[in-house]
């Protein structure tokens, strides 16, 4: 299954039971270090549900939400009616956007399917000189947390390559390679509380694990009872979160 195919059939849980981006977390980082005004345009590439657009909607930009899934297209309609918010099929390799037509392009929990050669360059064409990239990706770590390596060691399980699925992050320690001119680079940890049914909805929203209609998800389902059963307090389970906030600029040519 390639990445464009990878959440078929996941897109409710994923807008339901992922993390949402903080527009106060991440605007006053934005503006301080880019100048980032309402005025600027985005390319917010792999948008999903329109999950980061929303952090630039609420602070005036328009936003062009690229995202190659037809699934998440339909839910990121769905769920958004401001003309500020413009909708197009693409992939971060082929955007279809205009040349130097964008003040700032960014991605959220996507850059790790790209092919990121092909990306950037890509990046580089639809920037405006001088343009920003913003990569944020935001979800649960993969170290140093007893709760969130379990997490990690039944998904490798229950998957159908069995592989680390934090295994394409690697990208995001590259990125300063990439974007050396102002390179900035911040985490933020925190923690996510989730009772059974978010766990079961943040479980069923990841690529990795198997959909409802899968051979392997009563087991599945099974490993993830067993897990909450152990790991719950009063009822909830605590994974360790973190902001990874990367933002910089092309060298000149």
């Amino acid at each position: 299954m390639n990445s464009v195919r990878r959440f078929d059939g996941k897109v409710a849980d994923y807008d339901r039971y992922r993390e949402r981006y903080s527009p106060e977390i991440l605007l006053p980082v934005l503006r301080e270090r880019t100048g980032l005004t309402a005025a600027w345009k985005i390319a917010d590439i792999g948008a999903g549900t329109g999950m980061l657009s929303d952090v630039f909607l609420a602070n005036g930009n328009r936003v062009a939400a690229v995202e190659p899934n037809l699934e998440m297209r339909a839910a990121c309609a769905a769920l958004h009616t401001t003309p500020q918010l413009a909708i197009t099929e693409g992939t971060a390799e082929q955007t279809g956007l205009a040349d130097s037509s964008v003040d700032m392009v960014t991605a959220g929990r996507a850059m790790h399917w790209f092919e990121i050669d092909r990306a950037m360059e890509e990046f580089r064409r639809i920037l405006k000189p001088d343009g920003w990239i913003a990569i944020i990706a935001f979800g649960r770590t993969e170290h140093g947390h007893e709760e969130n390596e379990a997490f990690e060691m039944l998904l490798r399980q229950h998957s159908d390559d069995h592989a680390d699925t934090h295994a394409g992050y690697t990208v995001y320690h590259r990125l300063s390679s990439y974007l050396p001119r102002d390179f900035f680079h911040q985490a933020l940890i925190s923690t996510m509380t989730l009772d059974w049914d978010g766990v079961h909805g943040y479980a069923m929203s990841l690529s990795a694990s198997p959909t409802r209609a899968h051979r392997g998800y009563p087991a599945f389902e099974r490993s993830l009872r067993d897990f909450f059963q152990h790991y719950s307090r009063d009822g909830k389970v605590i994974l360790q979160t973190r902001y990874w906030i990367n933002l910089g600029r092309f060298a000149p040519r």
